[in-house]
């Protein structure tokens, strides 16, 4: 592998992003937030950088995982950020969900600086992370893109250019509001199946092979099923990239009735609670508005 990587941010999707690139045998600068899953990566064979501009200056590539679109501008934009260390040429792939707008402009201080940039947002949550069967949908130039194919292919079975700066992250906006509100379907049909006496495992299995398939019912479904709503992807995340989506769709005058309320029914997890739980957890506001639980498929009958 000739190119030299830098990773930045190893929560949830980066930690088994970053362990996928050293497994492919890729040489791995590592920085984040939290020291302990800095360690766990050196002990796998990375190195480890104390600043963002101590990353860039170390590798051909960084690679950027985080939150949203103010940590992003910190990492790359900051005094010790990204850009402070950037070498001519290097390459900025930014994997986080953020808003286009600001990937355009943070390309636009990048190239001041020399280096390229991609913005690559990913789906296919925790489980596609380790397992590295993520969709990528990227933007930017083509020639950056194929410089870096390898490297994103390692990462997910699915990596598509779609179009130039800024294109990846609307793209995956879109996606989002198609996800999340298939979610709420998802959560609304799973209510009255299981209100009407349906087993939740036969309900999957009947309706998966049509035209009812999606990703949220077969992924999902048994997880609300056993009540678990463990993290793949936090409610409080999911809800960041609908605002994004909902801003983005104010600035093009376009109407998104059923993403605003899922954003609603979201708002009512967190006001819950749950903002750190999984997207699942919408199943619940529609509970309460139901007065019917899903029952535990584990519990004893």
């Amino acid at each position: 592998m000739t190119e030299t990587i830098g990773f930045i941010g190893l929560g949830i999707m980066g930690k088994p992003m970053a362990r996928n690139l050293l497994g492919a045998g890729y040489s791995l600068v590592v920085h984040n937030r939290s020291q302990r899953s800095v360690d766990e990566l050196v002990s796998a064979g990375a190195r480890a950088a104390a600043t963002p501009a101590e990353v860039a200056r170390q590798v051909d590539v960084v690679i950027t995982m985080l939150p949203d679109s103010p940590d992003v501008q910190a990492v790359v934009l900051g005094d010790r950020g990204v850009l402070a260390g950037a070498r001519e040429g290097s390459v900025l792939i930014d994997m986080s969900t953020i808003s286009p707008a600001v990937t355009r402009a943070i390309a636009t201080q990048a190239g001041k600086v020399g280096m390229k940039t991609l913005d690559a947002p990913v789906s296919g949550s925790e489980i596609g992370a380790i397992n590295a069967t993520l969709a990528i949908m990227v933007g930017g130039e083509g020639e950056t893109f194929e410089r870096c194919r390898a490297i994103l292919a390692t990462l997910g079975k699915s990596v598509v250019r779609v179009g130039g700066v800024g294109a990846g992250h609307t793209v995956k906006l879109v996606n989002q509001i198609i996800g999340l509100t298939t979610m709420e379907a998802v959560s609304e049909g799973l209510i009255l199946a299981a209100k009407a006496g349906i087993d939740l495992g036969t309900l999957l299995q009947a309706i998966s092979g049509g035209a009812a398939r999606s990703w949220m019912l077969e992924n999902l479904t048994p997880m609300i099923a056993e009540r678990d709503f463990r993290p793949g992807f936090m409610v409080r995340l999911a809800q960041k990239d609908l605002r994004l989506a909902l801003n983005l769709a104010d600035e093009l005058q376009v109407s998104v009735p059923a993403a605003s309320l899922t954003h609603q029914f979201y708002r009512s997890i967190e006001a819950s609670g749950d903002g750190d739980e999984g997207i699942q957890s919408l199943v619940k506001a529609l509970e309460r508005l139901a007065s019917f639980e899903i029952p535990d498929s584990n519990a004893p009958r």
